[in-house]
């Protein structure tokens, strides 16, 4: 220790209770956005290793469709032979074989090329979301969404104080008549965010006769359309309608996840867009998490390069469909008069609406009582809508847990308590 410098304990009156009490009001200083916060999210989070309960609340990929041992032997591959990259940093646009791969997997889906200079990579399509909103929204800003749509988007919107306003949507998907009335009047949105393919939380899909009329009408209004196909490579048949962005590369920008489809855990997802907005998503990200993790980034790229994600999706659709069927049997077997439900062909979810005295909301407690979990319909909305419905996903549930579970909430909804 240093001659002459005496170290005593804390000054007496950092321990007075003023100063504990000035804790106590830093919720004072938050920011608005801060109270918009995800509540709904962070319960469906919790329980994702829940198992006393039966739950339909996540949209989890099935744990049966990781790819453990193809990735054991990759990432032992990569350490051995490419540590020095893989442990690093990654540009933040992201690193050239991941680009290239979700290059070449939009040019195999969708039918149109795209240079893998035009790719960033995202760390899941939630921060895609994210760097979009930040782009473009200022506090007030109307951005338009399906009514209901994925809660994450809400939050997202939410968060920098947009004004946000859902369209409705019917069996075919978003209704472009309602949409062309919406932009008719009050100031222009900023965007229009849709899930056209097998939707959260509904898992309808957009009719292929709306989505070049949906992409003209944006052209025509001046609006940019965020496209996010989370769910287009797991319909459960070989229709695969054509994507947005494939109709309208200089109105649509298109946002995807390896979350459903790989694996959620390397959080890797990915933009492409006009060349302007991927250039300011870009520079937004370096101002927030400034690249994605280069190791999932070269896993991802390997994974895909060897072929090993067409092959594990052909088993994925394999088992969300009968996971989506056994809930479909299920619902018809155990449902009281009344209650309707979609009838997904691809996806994670069922949207089930029950008569119109029914609240969601308040049957969450009883039904956690007879061990059975799933999301109440309101947050899926931007207004007051939605408290009879109830968003049911298959996707992790087994079909013996899928029948049990069912027939749960078919007792409670029958009992209404």
């Amino acid at each position: 220790m240093e001659r002459g410098v005496k170290v005593t304990g804390a000054p007496p009156d950092l321990l007075a209770p003023t100063a504990l009490l000035a804790a106590t009001t830093w919720p004072e200083l938050f920011a608005r956005r801060a109270s918009r916060g995800g509540d709904e999210l962070t319960a469906i989070l919790s329980l994702a290793a829940s198992s006393d309960v039966i739950t339909f609340s996540g949209g989890f990929p099935a744990p049966e469709t990781f790819p453990v041992d193809v990735l054991q032997e990759l990432t032992r591959t990569l350490l051995t032979e490419q540590s020095a990259l893989a442990l690093q940093y990654s540009p933040t646009e992201g690193l050239p074989a991941a680009r290239a791969a979700i290059s070449g997997l939009i040019e195999t889906r969708q039918g149109v090329a795209v240079d893998p200079a035009d790719v960033l990579v995202t760390s899941g399509g939630i921060e895609a979301l994210q760097l979009l909103t930040r782009t473009f929204v200022e506090t007030g800003d109307r951005v338009l969404v399906e009514a209901p749509t994925y809660l994450g988007a809400i939050m997202a919107f939410a968060g920098f104080e947009a004004e946000v306003e859902g369209i409705g949507i019917d069996e075919g998907g978003l209704r472009v008549d309602e949409l062309e009335r919406a932009l008719s009047s009050g100031r222009p949105p900023k965007f229009l965010y849709v899930i056209p393919d097998h939707q959260n939380p509904t898992g309808l899909s957009l009719a292929t006769d709306r989505r070049a009329a949906l992409v003209e009408t944006c052209r025509r209004h001046g609006v940019l359309l965020i496209e996010d196909v989370a769910y287009s490579d797991l319909g459960f048949d070989d229709e695969l309608p054509p994507s947005l962005w494939s109709l309208g590369p200089d109105v649509v920008v298109q946002i995807g996840t390896f979350s459903k489809i790989f694996a959620p855990g390397v959080r890797l997802g990915w933009a492409v867009g006009p060349a302007s907005v991927i250039t300011a998503m870009t520079a937004a990200k370096q101002n927030s998490d400034q690249c994605s993790g280069a190791l999932g980034q070269m896993l991802m790229a390997r994974f895909v390069a060897d072929g090993h994600l067409e092959r594990n999706l052909v088993g994925a659709r394999q088992l969300y469909d009968a996971r989506a069927t056994a809930m479909l049997t299920a619902l018809e077997e155990h449902m009281p008069a009344g209650v309707t439900w979609t009838r997904p062909r691809g996806g994670f979810f069922v949207w089930l609406r029950a008569g119109e005295d029914v609240d969601a909301r308040a049957l969450v407690a009883p039904a956690a009582r007879l061990g059975v979990a799933y999301v109440p319909g309101s947050p899926f909305y931007v207004d007051d809508r939605g408290n009879n419905c109830f968003r049911l996903a298959y996707s992790r549930a087994t079909e013996s847990d899928i029948a049990e579970g069912v027939r749960r909430l078919g007792t409670l909804l029958t009992s209404g308590s």
